[in-house]
């Protein structure tokens, strides 16, 4: 599934491309950096922050949601207390949509991450153009060299980047590239299933003033509050939230353990 969401996302790239090639994408973002920033939003001290994610389905649930409104959740999980949105805009696989980034950013006030399969400098310009706060970069899917420039392109931004690890060597490669914000998904991405006590072994490896965000699998009040008893410092939680039949209160309910 991975491989052929990423032959898919070339493909993508290489249309987006055609129609508006990466030197013409960067005159019109030209002088343009994120408005809101990521990190701080996420980090406050003696408390969980949550980040909400913005997810119609996905290749491992189907349909999470069948009446979605990005703008309206959007408000709804802001106000539910949520520190930044996540807004995923791959169409294909997850009914996602770039546009989305735009609609939620202009109806809130938090931070807005864009998720989805980044591989190329090109995704970066344009998640300035649609007004991201802040990116995904996954180690797995990324080369080395690949991580260091965009890594270094989104600082030039001013995109937050919170930067997704599977395991121990992809998390010495997040460190060696420079990441601040470690993003440790318990769901294998071959696969899509949880890989049980990952944030418990990959937490103590993760220097001290790094920020430390869970994702993926969290459900209830207490997995929420075992993540804070870590020392993460942020979860980002989408399916709990989008198949929750009130998202506002389901939010809340978590943020009152965390």
């Amino acid at each position: 599934m991975l491989e052929d969401i990423l032959a898919n996302k070339r493909k993508e790239i290489e249309a987006a491309k055609a129609h508006l090639p990466l030197d013409a994408l960067k005159a019109r973002v030209s002088g343009r950096t994120a408005e809101r920033n990521f990190q701080e939003a996420i980090r406050q001290p003696g408390k969980l922050s949550l980040i909400a994610e913005l997810k119609r389905k996905s290749p491992s649930r189907g349909l999470l949601r069948e009446r979605f409104d990005p703008v309206s959740l959007a408000q709804l999980l802001q106000e539910g207390g949520a520190s930044a949105l996540s807004v995923l805009t791959d169409e294909v696989y997850f009914g996602g949509h770039v546009d989305f980034l735009r609609d939620v950013k202009q109806f809130t006030e938090v931070p807005v991450l864009r998720k989805d399969f980044l591989i190329d400098v090109y995704q970066l310009y344009e998640s300035i153009f649609y007004q991201a706060d802040a990116v995904l970069l996954i180690v797995r899917i990324l080369p080395g060299t690949v991580l260091h420039e965009l890594l270094a392109v989104a600082r030039s931004l001013g995109l937050g980047a919170l930067v997704e690890v599977h395991s121990g060597d992809e998390l010495d490669c997040a460190l060696q590239a420079g990441a601040e914000i470690i993003g440790i998904n318990v769901r294998d991405l071959a696969t899509f299933r949880l890989q049980a006590g990952l944030v418990e072994s990959l937490v103590p490896l993760i220097p001290s003033g790094k920020t430390i965000v869970a994702e993926s699998g969290l459900q209830t009040a207490q997995e929420f509050s075992r993540m804070r008893e870590l020392g993460v410092h942020a979860a980002l939680v989408g399916e709990a939230l989008m198949t929750a039949p009130d998202v506002r209160t389901k939010l809340r309910e978590l943020l009152k353990h965390g």
